[in-house]
């Protein structure tokens, strides 16, 4: 379905773990999609079918419907989307703030990257979110399975990707657990 998008999407999450890991780490309840705000109308046109669902206010479990041609401002971005009223939920489609050229992180402003280092792209042609990026994402409110996404990439960072992340986590979480660890595998 966004393969016909015409505007830059990457799988997020798990799946974009599993996808820089290059093999599936465990089962997923949905799929992530991340979009830019400034592209949410059209991925809102290629959804056009769907029912679709914002989470207002964000992080208190309270759904609402996306009303066609609504523009949704911060704080709003986390998107709820299934095939009909009664399908299950099969996406979460998440806006990230864009400057520009430059991709800006919602948590904080200062946390940057050029949107065309934002993601990469599996064999299969798939774009997925940089796993720096996702890791920076997951170390909000750490789970067992953030650590298990960070223990299976950590390897895979070279040391630009790795004191990028280091950098963006300090902004967020200066005491963060991950942060020694990035430090050790960057001297060895």
């Amino acid at each position: 379905m966004f393969a016909k998008a015409d505007f830059p999407w990457w799988i997020a999450g798990g799946y974009a773990i599993g996808l820089a890991a290059g093999r599936e780490l465990r089962l997923h309840g949905d799929l992530d999609v991340l979009v830019l705000r400034r592209d949410q109308a059209l991925v809102r046109d290629l959804l056009a079918d769907w029912d679709l669902y914002v989470a207002d206010p964000p992080g208190q479990g309270e759904l609402r419907p996306w009303r066609p041609r609504e523009v949704l401002q911060p704080p709003l971005h986390d998107i709820w989307c299934r095939r009909t009223p009664v399908a299950p939920w099969s996406i979460q489609l998440m806006l990230d703030e864009a400057e520009g050229t430059q991709w800006v992180s919602r948590r904080h402003s200062t946390i940057r990257l050029p949107i065309d280092r934002l993601g990469r792209t599996s064999e299969t042609g798939i774009p997925y979110l940089a796993p720096e990026v996702q890791l920076f994402y997951k170390a909000k409110a750490t789970r067992e399975k953030d650590e298990t996404d960070f223990q299976a990439v950590l390897p895979q960072l070279g040391a630009p990707a790795r004191a990028w992340l280091a950098d963006a986590i300090r902004v967020i979480a200066p005491s963060h657990p991950w942060l020694r660890r990035l430090q050790t595998v960057s001297r060895t």
